[in-house]
């Protein structure tokens, strides 16, 4: 059921960012939407991932990670259904901010999730719900518009809270079932010696904090998510504006960018199964960042010749992604930990890639081509390969005092 649940909140965190983009046209027949406003849709999504995300581990302690991610859904679904019915943009941003918001925090708080469940199988489900992943990215923009054109923007826009709920039920079912099992421990713990009480209660969160804060690996997992993150953003804004300059059309560039995003999937399905086995995934990683080096420098140098070899070597080098997602867990001791560093990594990785698409847009603005945009997305890639470097390396966070307090977050 744990494995259900989790599946099933994957393949919600990516449906309100994907799920809007090709009715915009519809949302500009129904109200004004200004040059600003279409600046938001695109910093929005990174945006309520960084500031969500880092609020999820703090709210995971608080109230325990099953809860948060039953909060996370339902502030997702909430607000997918109110920006449906949204009357004015500036409405319908609001109430993204608090779609993403949710969908934000779920991104933070599967990897403890999976730490905590399935301990001795994080390659395994981290694939699952990785590839839950990539479907939340690529089927919203196959339905989005039939459905936009058959009953309107609204419904196409609405209809995904369904899977929401989805997600939703079975986390009850799994906290439900907790609630005895909870209150029976309690019991025992009545009934221990007092002087064994204060170790079996305490709750930490700010160890667990201090430990991933101050850790060469969670620094490590910042740099490269961030340097990934900015990448995929970057090209997800830009690649149909690069190919179009190309002399390509505009429907061709927009094919080009659905074969982009497709093709997260078999990276998604092997590369956290791989990682998992591996002692060092490094050489892993540095074949994802070869994948897209090649791919940028021929969209660089040729974007108008070999752009199927480009484009697909730009969608396999993400592959680096559930790499780093299955790292999470595997690189700690407890799913306390685990959830502190997923909110560090995600929160403050997205926090800085904010910056990514719209600099690069600036950028390419300011300098009226695309070799200064490239030199820089080749930089982040050499930023990636050095910080996977460290971030790899066979450590493992949270010793036998930390496994103890992570534990005790489990007694209410």
């Amino acid at each position: 059921m744990v494995l259900v649940a989790i599946v099933l909140v994957a393949l919600n965190l990516r449906l309100a960012v994907a799920a809007v983009s090709p009715i915009f046209s519809s949302l500009r027949e129904t109200f004004p939407v200004s040059t600003t406003q279409v600046g938001l849709l695109g910093t929005i999504p990174v945006a309520s991932f960084a500031l969500f995300g880092t609020l999820a581990a703090p709210i995971g302690r608080k109230l325990g990670l099953e809860p948060a991610i039953i909060l996370a859904m339902a502030l997702a679904v909430v607000g997918q259904v109110l920006r449906a019915v949204s009357p004015t943009m500036p409405v319908f941003l609001g109430w993204s901010v608090l779609a993403l918001g949710g969908m934000g925090m779920g991104n933070v708080l599967l990897p403890p999730l999976v730490k905590r469940y399935f301990p001795d199988r994080i390659g395994a489900v981290t694939a699952a719900y990785s590839v839950g992943l990539t479907v939340s990215s690529a089927v919203p923009p196959l339905l989005a518009l039939p459905v936009a054109r058959a009953a309107g923007w609204r419904v196409s826009v609405g209809m995904w809270a369904v899977v929401g709920l989805a997600a939703i039920v079975p986390w009850i079912a799994v906290v439900a079932r907790s609630v005895a099992a909870r209150s029976h421990l309690r019991e025992i713990l009545r009934r221990a010696p007092r002087a064994d009480r204060p170790a079996l209660l305490a709750r930490s969160g700010a160890a667990e904090s201090r430990l991933v804060w101050r850790s060469r690996l969670g620094w490590a997992l910042v740099l490269t998510f961030f340097a990934n993150t900015t990448g995929v953003y970057v090209t997800f804004a830009w690649l149909p504006q690069i190919l179009a300059d190309a002399g390509l059309g505009a429907a061709v560039a927009g094919r080009w960018l659905a074969v982009f995003a497709i093709l997260g999937l078999p990276a998604a399905l092997f590369a956290p199964v791989l990682t998992a086995r591996m002692r060092n995934p490094y050489p892993l990683v540095a074949g994802f960042v070869a994948c897209w080096l090649v791919g940028y420098l021929g969209l660089w140098i040729s974007p108008a010749q070999g752009t199927a070899v480009w484009v697909v070597l730009c969608g396999i080098g993400p592959g680096a992604f559930p790499v780093q997602l299955a790292l999470i867990g595997l690189r700690t001791g407890t799913a306390a930990i685990a959830s502190a560093l997923s909110g560090m990594v995600q929160g403050l990785g997205y926090a800085l890639a904010i910056v990514g698409p719209i600099g690069i847009g600036l950028l390419h603005q300011a300098t009226g081509t695309w070799d200064a945009p490239f030199v820089v997305l080749v930089a982040l890639l050499v930023l990636l390969l050095v910080a996977a470097w460290f971030a790899c390396l066979p450590t493992v966070l949270g010793g036998e005092p930390a496994r103890q307090r992570a534990e005790a977050p489990l007694v209410p």
